[in-house]
């Protein structure tokens, strides 16, 4: 799911299903990871920084020590797309990798 379109609530929760570690904030989707140390979260973060460059979309990331915090949407359509999907998916995969 790489498209800008705007998803429905049902795309939405049917794409969630699949990315049980991603909650609904508002009008984005959130997940918090621990690491196993800082320089393993700086990891994730550039893995992370690759693929969103790839697909031109970019996660809000916060770094506090060992736990990142991602924060997707796009903004250009007002609320939650396939790539946000797409990304959400990358994230999990950097952090699963990253264990």
């Amino acid at each position: 799911m790489t498209s800008r379109a705007r998803l429905t609530e049902d795309e939405i929760t049917a794409g969630l299903a699949g990315l049980p570690d991603w909650r609904r904030e508002d009008g984005s989707i959130v997940r918090t990871a621990e690491t196993a140390s800082f320089p393993t979260a700086i990891r994730v973060v550039d893995a992370v920084a690759v693929e969103a460059e790839r697909l031109d979309h970019h996660p809000d990331i916060d770094i506090r020590w060992r736990t990142l915090r991602f924060v997707l949407s796009t903004h250009s359509a007002g609320g939650l797309t396939g790539l946000d999907l797409t990304l959400a998916a990358v994230i999990d995969e950097a952090l699963r990798a990253a264990a």
